[in-house]
């Protein structure tokens, strides 16, 4: 399994469209929740996913500050390969690079309220009340880096 970090600017077009695949299906049509998935925040974000044998098994993308929240943000966390520990190893890395790109000292997700545990275990804290949004609840949480 294969580590792969990008900037938007970076990605091919197989990369974008297999990116752009993997988050319809799951967000859209497994959630069946008609939304914008292109939202515009991906052209100044950065896109991280683990790839075996040329598929994407996992993916997030990593946003700066300003763009979502005050603070570096990630997002579109998703797992092909469930309970497997890919969840929570490719939020790992998101954290890494919005330290590494951006700088953070503090990291927000938007999360479905379902998926809360998968980011406590990294050490997110909920620090909003839920929400919907797109007709699924939601919390936004906070990670303070030291």
């Amino acid at each position: 399994m294969q580590l792969c970090v990008k900037h938007f600017s970076e990605l091919t077009t197989a990369e974008l469209y297999a990116i752009l695949r993997l988050r319809e299906a799951v967000f859209i049509v497994e959630q069946n929740c008609p939304f914008a998935e292109i939202d515009g925040k991906d052209l100044d974000a950065w896109h991280l996913w683990f790839a075996e044998d040329g598929e994407i098994l996992a993916y997030a993308r990593v946003l700066d500050r300003g763009v979502s929240f005050e603070t570096p943000a990630v997002g579109r966390v998703v797992s092909v390969r469930r309970r497997m520990g890919l969840g929570s190893k490719i939020l790992a890395e998101g954290v890494r690079i919005a330290r590494e790109k951006f700088g953070a000292e503090a990291v927000m997700l938007e999360a479905q309220v379902y998926a809360r545990g998968l980011y406590e275990k990294l050490g997110f804290v909920q620090v909003s009340d839920e929400f919907l949004e797109d007709g699924i609840p939601h919390i936004n949480m906070r990670l303070e880096l030291q």
